[in-house]
């Protein structure tokens, strides 16, 4: 029997969150693997990009959400580090929920040396969880995000956001990690 896997397609992933304003930031941008599958090539899913050797995820996550969005990460949560198909790939995928001010977020933006055509959108948490409930938002890091997301939402507005804004939220004690020193 012989068996093939692809090889070293470590990935970073970030889900950028405004405690304040209760909103997500999101990208769409064009997957040739979901050409065929589900609601279409156009997926919206969080910033990301590839963790090359020797990279730190977490700077890989905060560079690609600055690149991809144009939004600035000011707290830095891990979510999970996670094999993304054992079966055919030697990948894994780190995923990280980002602090940032979604007042500005939108348009169209990335690299045009990576080929990259990303349109910048900002849902209310509510919304975002839906898509996911509805499968229009159906990639595997924007489903782990978003779930996370639900179950640790009261936990970060009471972390992350100022009580004169957020008063409602569950102020519980919750670890985060600085982004200005990635």
């Amino acid at each position: 029997m012989t068996r093939e896997r692809i090889e070293h397609l470590n990935a970073a992933a970030i889900l950028l969150y405004d405690p304040s304003r209760d909103q997500v930031v999101m990208v769409e941008q064009f997957r040739i693997g979901a050409l065929e599958c589900g609601p279409g090539a156009w997926v919206m899913e969080p910033a990301g990009g590839v963790v090359a050797a020797g990279e730190d995820p977490a700077t890989v996550a905060v560079r690609e959400a600055r690149e991809e969005t144009g939004c600035l990460v000011t707290d830095l949560q891990p979510i999970a580090s996670f094999h993304v198909s054992p079966g055919v790939a030697a990948e894994r995928m780190h995923l990280f929920c980002g602090r940032t001010d979604a007042t500005s977020a939108g348009g169209i933006h990335g690299l045009a040396s990576e080929g990259e055509d990303i349109r910048v959108l900002v849902l209310d948490a509510s919304q975002a969880l839906e898509h996911v409930r509805t499968g229009r938002m159906d990639t595997m890091t924007a489903i782990i995000a978003l779930q996370w997301l639900e179950l640790n939402r009261p936990r970060l507005r009471g972390v992350w956001c100022p009580e004169s804004v957020c008063p409602a939220a569950d102020r519980t004690s919750g670890s985060t990690t600085d982004a200005a020193t990635w």
